[in-house]
Protein backbone atom coordinates (compact mmCIF):
# COMPACT_ATOMS: atom_id res chain seq x y z
CA UNK A 1 0.00 0.00 0.00
CA UNK A 2 1.86 3.50 -0.78
CA UNK A 3 1.84 5.92 2.14
CA UNK A 4 0.58 9.21 0.56
CA UNK A 5 3.45 11.15 1.82
CA UNK A 6 5.79 8.73 0.13
CA UNK A 7 8.08 10.84 -2.09
CA UNK A 8 7.92 7.99 -4.30
CA UNK A 9 4.20 8.52 -5.13
CA UNK A 10 3.80 8.40 -8.93
CA UNK A 11 6.91 8.82 -9.96
CA UNK A 12 10.14 7.98 -7.95
CA UNK A 13 11.22 11.45 -6.30
CA UNK A 14 8.62 13.27 -7.69
CA UNK A 15 6.34 14.34 -4.43
CA UNK A 16 3.33 14.72 -6.95
CA UNK A 17 0.24 12.23 -7.79
CA UNK A 18 0.53 12.38 -11.17
CA UNK A 19 4.40 11.90 -11.37
CA UNK A 20 6.13 15.35 -12.14
CA UNK A 21 7.53 18.03 -10.71
CA UNK A 22 7.03 19.22 -7.16
CA UNK A 23 4.07 21.70 -6.02
CA UNK A 24 6.00 24.86 -5.85
CA UNK A 25 4.20 27.14 -3.07
CA UNK A 26 2.24 30.45 -4.38
CA UNK A 27 2.26 33.38 -2.27
CA UNK A 28 -1.88 33.16 -1.76
CA UNK A 29 -0.99 29.96 -0.49
CA UNK A 30 -2.01 27.39 -3.61
CA UNK A 31 0.45 24.92 -4.97
CA UNK A 32 1.55 25.06 -8.76
CA UNK A 33 4.15 23.21 -10.87
CA UNK A 34 5.39 23.88 -14.76
CA UNK A 35 4.36 21.22 -15.25
CA UNK A 36 1.08 20.10 -14.18
CA UNK A 37 -0.52 23.11 -13.78
CA UNK A 38 -4.12 21.07 -14.39
CA UNK A 39 -4.18 20.20 -10.62
CA UNK A 40 -3.66 23.06 -8.69
CA UNK A 41 -2.59 26.14 -10.66
CA UNK A 42 -4.05 29.01 -10.03
CA UNK A 43 -6.76 30.18 -11.99
CA UNK A 44 -5.48 33.46 -14.25
CA UNK A 45 -7.71 35.69 -12.32
CA UNK A 46 -6.31 34.71 -9.08
CA UNK A 47 -4.51 37.66 -7.25
CA UNK A 48 -0.26 37.60 -6.21
CA UNK A 49 -0.60 38.94 -2.96
CA UNK A 50 -1.86 37.20 0.23
CA UNK A 51 -5.19 36.69 1.10
CA UNK A 52 -6.75 38.38 -2.29
CA UNK A 53 -9.83 37.34 -3.29
CA UNK A 54 -9.60 34.83 -6.73
CA UNK A 55 -11.63 36.33 -9.51
CA UNK A 56 -13.84 33.33 -10.76
CA UNK A 57 -15.45 35.75 -14.16
CA UNK A 58 -14.32 35.20 -17.46
CA UNK A 59 -11.30 36.42 -19.68
CA UNK A 60 -12.80 39.17 -22.37
CA UNK A 61 -12.59 37.87 -25.39
CA UNK A 62 -13.40 39.00 -29.02
CA UNK A 63 -15.93 42.82 -29.41
CA UNK A 64 -16.01 43.08 -25.44
CA UNK A 65 -12.34 42.74 -25.27
CA UNK A 66 -11.90 45.23 -28.29
CA UNK A 67 -14.11 47.59 -26.66
CA UNK A 68 -12.29 47.44 -23.14
CA UNK A 69 -9.38 48.43 -24.56
CA UNK A 70 -10.92 51.54 -26.68
CA UNK A 71 -13.15 52.91 -23.61
CA UNK A 72 -10.57 51.79 -20.55
CA UNK A 73 -7.27 51.84 -21.92
CA UNK A 74 -5.27 54.67 -23.40
CA UNK A 75 -2.36 52.47 -24.54
CA UNK A 76 -3.55 52.34 -28.06
CA UNK A 77 -4.07 55.38 -30.74
CA UNK A 78 -8.13 54.76 -30.49
CA UNK A 79 -8.26 54.36 -27.00
CA UNK A 80 -6.29 57.77 -26.26
CA UNK A 81 -8.41 59.85 -28.95
CA UNK A 82 -11.64 58.15 -27.67
CA UNK A 83 -11.11 59.54 -24.02
CA UNK A 84 -9.64 63.04 -25.39
CA UNK A 85 -12.92 63.47 -26.95
CA UNK A 86 -14.83 62.39 -24.10
CA UNK A 87 -12.86 64.98 -22.36
CA UNK A 88 -13.87 67.71 -24.83
CA UNK A 89 -17.58 66.41 -24.59
CA UNK A 90 -17.38 66.82 -20.99
CA UNK A 91 -16.07 70.02 -20.83
CA UNK A 92 -18.11 71.20 -23.47
CA UNK A 93 -21.40 69.44 -21.35
CA UNK A 94 -20.14 71.25 -18.40
CA UNK A 95 -20.10 74.77 -20.54
CA UNK A 96 -23.50 74.35 -21.44
CA UNK A 97 -24.96 73.74 -18.20
CA UNK A 98 -23.44 76.54 -16.82
CA UNK A 99 -24.86 78.85 -19.85
CA UNK A 100 -28.31 77.51 -19.13
CA UNK A 101 -28.17 79.05 -15.79
CA UNK A 102 -27.74 82.34 -17.16
CA UNK A 103 -31.35 83.85 -17.33
CA UNK A 104 -30.54 86.18 -20.81
CA UNK A 105 -28.80 83.31 -22.35
CA UNK A 106 -31.27 80.78 -21.63
CA UNK A 107 -34.61 82.81 -22.40
CA UNK A 108 -32.46 82.90 -26.03
CA UNK A 109 -30.77 80.36 -26.71
CA UNK A 110 -33.36 78.25 -24.39
CA UNK A 111 -34.16 75.65 -27.13
CA UNK A 112 -30.33 74.89 -28.01
CA UNK A 113 -29.16 74.73 -24.94
CA UNK A 114 -31.57 71.94 -23.58
CA UNK A 115 -31.03 70.03 -27.10
CA UNK A 116 -27.33 70.00 -26.61
CA UNK A 117 -27.90 69.05 -23.19
CA UNK A 118 -29.95 66.27 -24.08
CA UNK A 119 -27.55 64.99 -26.98
CA UNK A 120 -24.74 64.94 -24.55
CA UNK A 121 -26.69 63.04 -21.89
CA UNK A 122 -27.45 60.44 -25.06
CA UNK A 123 -24.31 60.47 -25.35
CA UNK A 124 -22.69 59.72 -22.22
CA UNK A 125 -25.63 57.11 -21.31
CA UNK A 126 -24.37 54.97 -24.53
CA UNK A 127 -21.22 55.51 -23.36
CA UNK A 128 -21.76 54.39 -19.44
CA UNK A 129 -23.90 51.31 -21.21
CA UNK A 130 -20.70 50.52 -23.20
CA UNK A 131 -18.86 50.17 -19.73
CA UNK A 132 -20.99 48.20 -18.10
CA UNK A 133 -20.86 45.84 -20.79
CA UNK A 134 -17.07 45.52 -21.93
CA UNK A 135 -15.79 44.50 -18.14
CA UNK A 136 -15.78 40.65 -16.71
CA UNK A 137 -17.88 42.15 -13.64
CA UNK A 138 -20.02 45.05 -14.23
CA UNK A 139 -21.54 45.32 -10.86
CA UNK A 140 -18.18 45.73 -9.48
CA UNK A 141 -17.63 48.96 -11.51
CA UNK A 142 -20.91 50.10 -11.22
CA UNK A 143 -19.85 50.34 -7.14
CA UNK A 144 -16.46 51.64 -7.89
CA UNK A 145 -15.89 55.50 -7.52
CA UNK A 146 -15.78 56.18 -11.34
CA UNK A 147 -19.06 53.75 -11.58
CA UNK A 148 -21.06 55.97 -9.71
CA UNK A 149 -19.67 59.63 -11.07
CA UNK A 150 -20.70 57.97 -14.43
CA UNK A 151 -24.30 57.24 -13.65
CA UNK A 152 -24.74 60.21 -11.38
CA UNK A 153 -23.48 62.20 -14.14
CA UNK A 154 -26.67 61.14 -16.63
CA UNK A 155 -29.05 60.84 -13.88
CA UNK A 156 -30.01 64.04 -13.54
CA UNK A 157 -31.48 64.98 -16.43
CA UNK A 158 -33.68 62.18 -16.50
CA UNK A 159 -35.14 63.17 -13.16
CA UNK A 160 -35.80 66.52 -14.65
CA UNK A 161 -38.68 65.44 -15.90
CA UNK A 162 -40.19 64.74 -12.51
CA UNK A 163 -38.38 67.36 -10.59
CA UNK A 164 -37.67 70.86 -12.02
CA UNK A 165 -34.63 72.01 -12.37
CA UNK A 166 -32.67 68.77 -11.46
CA UNK A 167 -30.54 68.98 -14.57
CA UNK A 168 -27.86 71.11 -12.74
CA UNK A 169 -27.08 69.00 -11.15
CA UNK A 170 -25.07 67.78 -14.29
CA UNK A 171 -22.08 69.64 -12.97
CA UNK A 172 -21.26 66.68 -11.26
CA UNK A 173 -19.66 65.70 -14.77
CA UNK A 174 -17.12 67.26 -14.08
CA UNK A 175 -15.74 65.10 -11.76
CA UNK A 176 -15.08 62.55 -14.92
CA UNK A 177 -12.59 65.31 -15.23
CA UNK A 178 -10.23 63.25 -13.03
CA UNK A 179 -9.54 60.36 -15.91
CA UNK A 180 -7.36 62.99 -17.80
CA UNK A 181 -4.49 61.65 -15.58
CA UNK A 182 -4.72 58.22 -16.75
CA UNK A 183 -5.19 59.56 -20.78
CA UNK A 184 -2.17 61.58 -20.56
CA UNK A 185 -0.43 58.90 -18.86
CA UNK A 186 0.41 61.26 -15.62
CA UNK A 187 1.01 57.85 -13.58
CA UNK A 188 2.85 60.11 -11.11
CA UNK A 189 -0.42 62.29 -10.77
CA UNK A 190 -2.47 59.31 -10.78
CA UNK A 191 -0.42 58.07 -7.56
CA UNK A 192 -0.25 61.29 -5.96
CA UNK A 193 -4.14 61.17 -5.70
CA UNK A 194 -4.28 57.53 -4.88
CA UNK A 195 -1.71 58.77 -1.83
CA UNK A 196 -4.62 61.48 -0.75
CA UNK A 197 -6.81 59.09 -0.79
CA UNK A 198 -5.36 56.41 1.73
CA UNK A 199 -4.52 59.04 3.76
CA UNK A 200 -8.46 60.33 4.10
CA UNK A 201 -9.16 56.74 4.32
CA UNK A 202 -6.89 56.22 7.19
CA UNK A 203 -7.78 59.40 9.06
CA UNK A 204 -11.55 59.06 8.89
CA UNK A 205 -11.48 57.24 12.35
CA UNK A 206 -9.41 60.30 14.01
CA UNK A 207 -11.45 63.09 12.16
CA UNK A 208 -14.64 61.63 13.79
CA UNK A 209 -13.53 61.80 16.69
CA UNK A 210 -11.93 65.18 16.51
CA UNK A 211 -15.81 66.54 14.65
CA UNK A 212 -17.64 64.92 17.32
CA UNK A 213 -15.57 66.74 19.81
CA UNK A 214 -15.94 70.04 18.23
CA UNK A 215 -19.64 69.80 18.09
CA UNK A 216 -19.73 69.39 21.57
CA UNK A 217 -17.96 72.55 22.67
CA UNK A 218 -19.89 73.88 19.70
CA UNK A 219 -23.03 72.74 21.70
CA UNK A 220 -21.49 73.96 25.33
CA UNK A 221 -20.41 77.35 24.28
CA UNK A 222 -23.79 77.80 22.40
CA UNK A 223 -25.55 76.99 25.74
CA UNK A 224 -23.51 79.44 27.85
CA UNK A 225 -24.02 82.22 24.99
CA UNK A 226 -27.51 82.07 25.13
CA UNK A 227 -27.60 81.96 28.89
CA UNK A 228 -25.42 85.19 29.16
CA UNK A 229 -26.93 87.45 25.90
CA UNK A 230 -30.53 85.90 25.66
CA UNK A 231 -32.80 86.58 22.99
CA UNK A 232 -32.14 90.29 23.20
CA UNK A 233 -28.70 90.21 21.93
CA UNK A 234 -29.69 87.45 18.85
CA UNK A 235 -29.02 84.46 20.88
CA UNK A 236 -32.76 83.22 20.20
CA UNK A 237 -32.80 79.63 20.93
CA UNK A 238 -29.53 77.22 21.62
CA UNK A 239 -29.72 76.15 17.90
CA UNK A 240 -28.85 79.42 16.90
CA UNK A 241 -26.02 80.10 19.36
CA UNK A 242 -24.39 76.81 18.27
CA UNK A 243 -24.35 78.39 14.64
CA UNK A 244 -22.77 81.42 16.19
CA UNK A 245 -20.21 79.60 18.05
CA UNK A 246 -19.45 77.24 14.86
CA UNK A 247 -19.13 80.58 12.84
CA UNK A 248 -17.18 82.08 15.36
CA UNK A 249 -14.56 78.84 16.33
CA UNK A 250 -14.24 78.14 12.36
CA UNK A 251 -12.57 82.06 12.32
CA UNK A 252 -15.34 82.91 9.76
CA UNK A 253 -17.02 85.29 11.94
CA UNK A 254 -20.44 86.42 9.40
CA UNK A 255 -21.00 89.20 11.72
CA UNK A 256 -25.13 88.75 11.58
CA UNK A 257 -24.97 87.55 16.05
CA UNK A 258 -22.50 89.32 18.21
CA UNK A 259 -22.33 88.88 21.74
CA UNK A 260 -23.02 92.74 23.64
CA UNK A 261 -22.24 91.90 27.47
CA UNK A 262 -18.79 92.31 28.43
CA UNK A 263 -19.16 87.94 29.75
CA UNK A 264 -20.34 87.48 26.61
CA UNK A 265 -17.39 88.70 24.75
CA UNK A 266 -15.03 86.99 26.77
CA UNK A 267 -16.42 83.97 26.14
CA UNK A 268 -16.19 84.65 22.27
CA UNK A 269 -12.70 85.82 22.47
CA UNK A 270 -12.07 82.30 24.09
CA UNK A 271 -13.56 80.66 21.37
CA UNK A 272 -12.03 82.62 18.77
CA UNK A 273 -8.55 81.42 20.54
CA UNK A 274 -9.58 77.78 20.96
CA UNK A 275 -10.45 78.29 17.33
CA UNK A 276 -6.89 78.64 15.99
CA UNK A 277 -5.63 75.21 17.51
CA UNK A 278 -8.79 73.54 16.55
CA UNK A 279 -8.28 74.62 13.09
CA UNK A 280 -4.30 73.21 13.11
CA UNK A 281 -5.82 69.50 14.17
CA UNK A 282 -7.15 67.63 11.45
CA UNK A 283 -4.23 69.36 9.38
CA UNK A 284 -1.71 67.07 11.17
CA UNK A 285 -4.07 64.08 11.55
CA UNK A 286 -3.89 64.43 7.44
CA UNK A 287 -0.45 65.23 7.07
CA UNK A 288 0.95 62.18 9.38
CA UNK A 289 -1.48 59.62 7.13
CA UNK A 290 0.08 60.98 3.73
CA UNK A 291 3.49 61.07 4.98
CA UNK A 292 2.67 57.71 6.22
CA UNK A 293 1.34 56.87 2.61
CA UNK A 294 4.01 58.36 0.39
CA UNK A 295 6.74 55.91 1.43
CA UNK A 296 4.31 53.16 -0.89
CA UNK A 297 6.07 52.96 -5.18
CA UNK A 298 4.69 54.32 -8.06
CA UNK A 299 1.58 53.57 -10.07
CA UNK A 300 0.56 52.27 -13.41
CA UNK A 301 -1.90 53.89 -15.58
CA UNK A 302 -3.23 50.59 -16.62
CA UNK A 303 -6.76 49.28 -15.67
CA UNK A 304 -8.40 45.95 -14.68
CA UNK A 305 -10.13 44.42 -17.61
CA UNK A 306 -12.73 42.91 -14.89
CA UNK A 307 -13.94 45.68 -12.56
CA UNK A 308 -12.05 48.40 -14.72
CA UNK A 309 -10.18 50.06 -11.22
CA UNK A 310 -6.40 52.00 -11.87
CA UNK A 311 -4.05 52.58 -9.85
CA UNK A 312 -2.37 49.20 -9.75
CA UNK A 313 1.22 49.38 -8.78
CA UNK A 314 3.74 49.70 -11.94
CA UNK A 315 5.14 46.26 -11.92
CA UNK A 316 1.62 44.57 -10.90
CA UNK A 317 0.18 41.68 -12.92
CA UNK A 318 -3.26 41.12 -11.16
CA UNK A 319 -5.65 43.46 -9.58
CA UNK A 320 -5.23 44.11 -6.31
CA UNK A 321 -9.28 44.98 -5.49
CA UNK A 322 -10.43 41.53 -7.59
CA UNK A 323 -7.64 39.42 -8.44
CA UNK A 324 -7.88 39.79 -12.15
CA UNK A 325 -4.72 39.08 -14.25
CA UNK A 326 -3.71 42.70 -15.54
Amino acid sequence: MTNPSDSTAGHPGTGHPCGRAAPIPHPSGSAYTTDCLSHSAPSPGSASRPGAPVSQARPLSGRRLKIHEIIFEADTPAGKAFDVALLAAILASVLVIMLESVVGLRNQYGPLLRGLEWTFTALFTVEYGLRVYSVSRPLRYVRSFFGLVDLLSILPTYVSFFFAGAQSLQVIRALRLLRIFRVLKLAHYLGEADILRQALNASRAKITVFLIAVLNIACIMGALMYLVEGEQSGFHNIPVSMYWAIVTMTTVGFGDIAPKTPLGQLLAAVLMLMGYGIIAVPTGIVGAEIARASRRGPVSAQACPVCGADGHDHDAVHCKYCGAAL
